[in-house]
């Protein structure tokens, strides 16, 4: 799962069991897994059609769901991924983690910019109330859509507790997992544009050849979104046969990649929040990550910041760890201490109070 998955898995989690004196319905578009129907007090309910595209969202949205609503009658219709009904009376919370396609439209299919552009504005005034995953992204909302700042709740990400510094024999192990052997950085998300890959890659190219470096480039991530930029910067690299790719890794592993790295790499244009962030300084490795949107809020100070749209400026921050003997122990340090302010259980019962507030 992507950070809206893992959002809506971990929270919902975590307030069905604490509640369990309350009904939830979980509505599903196809075929459920029991692995997501937490308890007894969950009802699963499937209804078509599958959501797969901009015109089956309408449907689902704004067909479907007010049926299911009229049937069950609930307090609060409550949407993890921001989308809502417009067709129904039931007080309603999204939670809006980003407005990523209003700043960069152009990294997303015509139908899909196009829905959400359309849709989202009016969601967010349709809300009771609205919650997001950082402050960035509320002031964001506010200033783009207009809402009140009295309307919106901050809701911080989580991350897992499968995310812990690894001992020396695990790392090697890590190193012959994910890299030959051999030392590395490792980006973990959706290989999407604005996860700024392309540059990634040239900037892992200028740190290859300004010094005899042993550090390898591990990504790991689906290439759902991979583009001819990222394919022609990856194709002419001199080093290439050195950054390696792996999709569909689970979550443990995910853990060992991250724990054996020498630093996590996180360079992209715009986040709502950025969980791989907190995964890095929680696994006990220095973070790179950018200079712009939540990435400062999140990081507080704890990781070095570089101007994701300079290819220089990533690859300094690379450079930079390797020359100063004492700053990758301080940015370890620095990092445990962040990661403290953020738990899936705090996320867990701000969303709830935000529930309990429209309902």
């Amino acid at each position: 799962m992507d950070g809206i998955g893992w959002f809506t898995y971990e929270t919902l989690r975590r307030i069905v069991h604490q509640r369990p004196n309350d009904e939830f319905i979980f509505i599903f578009d196809k075929d459920w897994d029991n692995s997501f129907v937490f308890a007894d007090n969950v009802t699963p309910v499937k209804i078509g059609p599958p959501s797969r595209h901009p015109f089956l969202w309408y449907l689902w949205f704004e067909h479907s769901i007010p049926t299911i609503l009229k049937k069950y009658k609930p307090y609060v219709f409550l949407s993890p991924d921001g989308y809502l009904s417009l067709n129904t009376s039931v007080p309603s919370i999204p939670v809006i983690h980003d407005l990523n396609f209003e700043h960069y439209p152009k990294d997303l299919p015509f139908w899909y910019r196009n829905y959400y552009q359309h849709y989202f504005p009016k969601y967010a005034q349709k809300a009771e109330r609205i919650a997001t995953v950082s402050e960035f992204s509320k002031q964001d909302i506010v200033s783009r859509y207009g809402i009140s700042e009295e309307k919106i709740d901050v809701v911080y990400n989580g991350f897992s507790e499968a995310f812990h510094p690894l001992k020396e024999h695990e790392i090697t192990e890590s190193h012959k997992q994910f890299a030959n052997g051999k030392p590395y950085f490792v980006f973990v998300g959706t290989l999407h544009p604005r996860k700024n890959i392309a540059r990634l890659l040239a900037a892992f190219e200028d740190f290859k050849n300004s010094g005899s470096y042993r550090q390898q480039l591990v990504i790991i991530g689906r290439r759902k979104w991979w583009t001819s930029e990222m394919e022609n910067t990856f194709q002419s690299m001199k080093f290439k046969n050195e950054v390696i790719f792996h999709e569909g890794v689970s979550q443990s592993d995910i853990a060992k990649a991250i724990g054996g790295a020498d630093a996590l790499l996180y360079p992209s244009t715009f986040e709502g929040f950025g969980i791989p962030i907190l995964e890095g300084m929680k696994s006990g490795v220095p973070v790179i990550t950018s200079n712009v949107s939540s990435m400062p809020e999140i990081a507080a100070g704890s990781a070095l910041m570089c101007n994701p749209f300079e290819v220089k400026s990533i690859a300094e921050q690379l450079k930079k760890l390797q020359h100063e003997p004492n700053l990758r122990e301080s940015l370890i340090e620095k990092g445990r201490t962040r990661a403290h302010d953020f738990s899936w259980k705090k996320t867990a019962e701000l969303l709830w109070k935000s529930v309990e507030k429209t309902a």
